[in-house]
């Protein structure tokens, strides 16, 4: 992919990340004053639409990213980015993690769970489940649509069988699935971490629509492993 549309592509994931609205070219040229005129804007977006990294929805002009897009910049601007745990600001002064107990997990995965605006679940030795920030979840502009909200509520419900199940693959390093890749639901990201922490083997992650903060929630997890 050309520089160009690298930078067209970053910037309309990270405004639909934070607003949930179609992309406009005219709102690209507005809000962001870049060096490009709008003309070459539309036309990079036509390219854009046309390899498969953003679409149309019916009742907008503007374009949202897809799937194929998310993917790519996770692996160019989220994993190729330095992702170690570093000063979040306020972002972390609420976490006091250190002991290995149900009611310390709990509180950790509470707190992280209002901090991202999603859903957080936590599992020990992989019988010992918590999860939270289900409301966060189905409030989010994607699962407003009844069929939407069914399909993350059945998934929800399925929770202990997935948690089980990625067991197995989930390695020490956090890791981003979304879409296909996603077990908890294919119209969802999520962040997930696999640790040890004396005797006990836990995994836990954050859960959210597709549009998730990737980037903020890989730090908050790298964060609370390196207190792990």
């Amino acid at each position: 992919m050309e520089t160009r549309q690298k930078n067209l592509l970053k910037i309309i994931i990270k405004e639909y990340i934070k607003t949930a609205e179609p992309i406009s070219s005219g709102l690209l040229v507005r809000k962001f004053k870049l060096p490009y005129s709008p003309a070459t804007v539309r036309h990079e977006m036509v390219k854009l639409e046309e390899e498969g990294y953003i679409h149309q929805p019916h009742t907008s002009a503007g374009r949202v990213p897809t799937e194929k897009a998310y993917q790519f910049y996770i692996q160019n601007f989220i994993y190729n980015e330095n992702s170690e745990p570093r000063r979040l600001q306020n972002q972390t002064k609420d976490f006091e993690i250190g002991k290995s107990n149900k009611q310390s997990l709990k509180q950790t995965a509470k707190i992280l769970a209002a901090k991202t605006g999603l859903a957080v679940f936590w599992a020990e030795d992989e019988d010992d489940l918590h999860y939270t920030g289900i409301s966060n979840l189905l409030s989010q502009p994607e699962f407003i649509e009844t069929q939407q909200a069914i399909s993350v509520s059945k998934s929800i419900d399925e929770i202990e069988n997935i948690i089980a199940s990625m067991f197995s693959f989930i390695n020490n390093e956090p890791q981003i699935l979304i879409g296909e890749e996603n077990p908890f639901n294919t119209t969802c990201g999520s962040v997930i971490v696999k640790y040890r922490h004396g005797d006990h083997t836990g995994m836990f992650g954050i859960v959210g629509p597709m549009r998730m903060d990737y980037e903020q929630c890989l730090r908050l997890i790298n964060y609370i492993i390196h207190k792990l």
